[in-house]
């Protein structure tokens, strides 16, 4: 018997729309709760974040599972902006997938780690657990406007240190690409953090990742929600579009600028930002989809 269609599905970013930007963690009891109930209603859900496949089962598939995760529901991970992924399950984490094609030098992943630890470790910390790209990310006890006042001075070393052996990489609207013209990595800054990775990594490639992972398994929903806090995350509403599905796109940090996009963006009422816009949205999915339909 062939399964029905879901009435909607939902590829969210993480840090943001979930987690909490300064706790790093799912800080909004209502946020596992609610993910757990559209899961188990049917709703497919991708999490499509640039962290590790680590971050992710620390912080959100044990909340998953605490509040009851059932056998059968749609939820993956997808990490690095699409260079890993995995399923998440009733009996937690599945088998992780890494595309090798996209892993960076081990020379490099050295040098970036020397560098943190000589100039920067008073402000940032080298993620170790990225298995493809590499973070340098604010530490937790230090103040995000401090972080915020040197972001640019380590992304400038991070860049030199990127193109120091004749490999082009782009930063920002800065683009210094190799003799051959072409670039190699993207610096992607966030307001925790940096990320140095392929440049064919990004949210387009983790929504394409995310949906084969869900037609693998059962049918496609038509309509899409996706959700998160920088102008990269707008690229998972846009492959979306692009491949004729519906889908509107919530922007939990809007101040950053709301682009003009053929879809609308939702954002929260009452100066909402981050978990606290992420989960009103998960309480009105909710409502439209399982209280609804109930």
């Amino acid at each position: 018997m062939t399964s029905p269609t879901p009435s909607l599905g939902l590829l969210l970013d993480v840090d943001g729309p979930l987690a909490s930007p300064v706790t790093r963690s799912l800080a909004i009891p209502s946020i596992a709760e609610d993910l757990v109930v559209l899961a188990n209603a049917g709703v497919p859900v991708v999490f499509n974040t640039g962290r590790s496949d680590g971050f992710l089962v620390d912080e959100v598939v044990g909340p998953l599972l605490s509040e009851g995760l059932e056998a059968g529901a749609r939820v993956y991970g997808v990490c690095e902006k699409g260079a890993t992924w995995f399923p998440i399950t009733s009996a937690g984490a599945g088998e992780l997938v890494v595309d090798s094609s996209l892993v960076l030098p081990t020379e490099l992943r050295d040098a970036v780690r020397a560098l943190v630890s000589e100039r920067f470790d008073d402000v940032v910390f080298f993620d170790e657990t990225k298995r493809t790209g590499f973070a340098v990310e604010q530490h937790l006890d230090v103040d995000s406007l401090e972080y915020l006042a040197r972001q640019d001075e380590i992304d400038r070393a991070l860049l030199d240190l990127c193109t120091a052996d004749g490999d082009g990489a782009v930063w920002r609207t800065e683009r210094r690409p190799a003799a051959d013209g072409s670039t190699r990595y993207r610096l992607d800054p966030s307001i925790i953090s940096t990320d140095i990775e392929d440049v064919r990594v990004g949210k387009a490639l983790g929504a394409e990742r995310g949906l084969a992972l869900i037609a693998a398994d059962g049918p496609l929903p038509k309509v899409w929600r996706t959700a998160g806090d920088s102008r990269g995350d707008y690229a998972m509403a846009d492959w979306l579009f692009e491949h004729a599905y519906e889908v509107a796109h919530v922007d939990v940090r809007p101040a950053e600028g709301v682009p003009d996009k053929p879809y609308p963006v939702l954002t929260a009422p009452d100066d909402l930002v981050n978990d606290a816009a992420g989960a009103l949205f998960l309480r009105r999915w909710v409502a439209d989809v399982v209280t609804a339909g109930a």
